[in-house]
């Protein structure tokens, strides 16, 4: 008997690893943005999994997954969004890793899903990613749940290093060149957003169970 994590995430399913390419695990593309929201809604992303930290956002984001979230954008998220190409070209001119659209699914996990601002694969066959932000503050390191969603990133596609860059903007004006820093893969990280991202389909289920009509009780 299906559980109700089934139903809610029907398209994916927990399979044993097996080889290939990143370009065989792709499930959706951004350029088509209903079915990449509605592929997004059914699995695990990066951007959940950078919210999880404590059992009690486990909970929050199990509430924000099952009913939505009442984030729709703000005037930061909408100046970010402007600037990713922009930022993405310079990425590109100086680093080679191209921009991406594209949602994969992991190996291991079908319902494990990420769409990272950009990769490429070097000469010697390495997976390398960019993830891109723009922020109003001058950062010393990298926010921790942005952490979080290149680890996760990297453990679904199976990259072993990701450029996170960032643009500095003064009301919205950005302020010099994008800054840089290199996040290699940290397997020990990467477990625990693994184990997180489970408690987070337990959560999930356990708010369908308490959610679905009564007919189907």
């Amino acid at each position: 008997m299906s559980s109700v994590t089934d139903q809610l995430l029907p398209l994916f399913e927990v399979r044993r690893p097996e080889p290939s390419s990143h370009l065989s695990r792709v499930v959706a593309d951004s350029s088509d943005r209903i079915a990449w929201l509605r592929a997004r809604s059914r699995g695990i992303t990066a951007t959940d999994v950078a919210k999880l930290s404590t059992p009690r956002s486990v909970e929050t984001a199990a509430r924000d997954k099952w009913f939505g979230s009442r984030f729709s954008g703000n005037a930061f998220t909408d100046h970010g969004k402007e600037r990713e190409p922009q930022i993405a070209a310079w990425v590109q001119d100086h680093y080679g890793i191209a921009p991406s659209s594209l949602l994969f699914h992991a190996e291991s996990d079908h319902r494990h899903l990420a769409t990272p601002d950009g990769l490429c694969e070097t000469d010697a066959g390495e997976l390398v990613l960019a993830e891109i932000k723009t922020t109003n503050k001058p950062w010393r390191s990298i926010p921790r749940n942005y952490l979080r969603q290149i680890w996760w990133q990297q453990y679904v596609l199976g990259a072993e290093r990701t450029l996170f860059v960032w643009e500095r903007h003064e009301n919205f004006v950005p302020v010099g060149e994008p800054e840089y820093r290199w996040v290699p893969r940290d397997d020990n990280e990467i477990n625990v957003l693994v184990n997180l991202a489970t408690q987070l389909v337990t959560a999930i289920d356990v708010l369908a169970r308490q959610h679905r009509p009564a007919y189907e009780r």
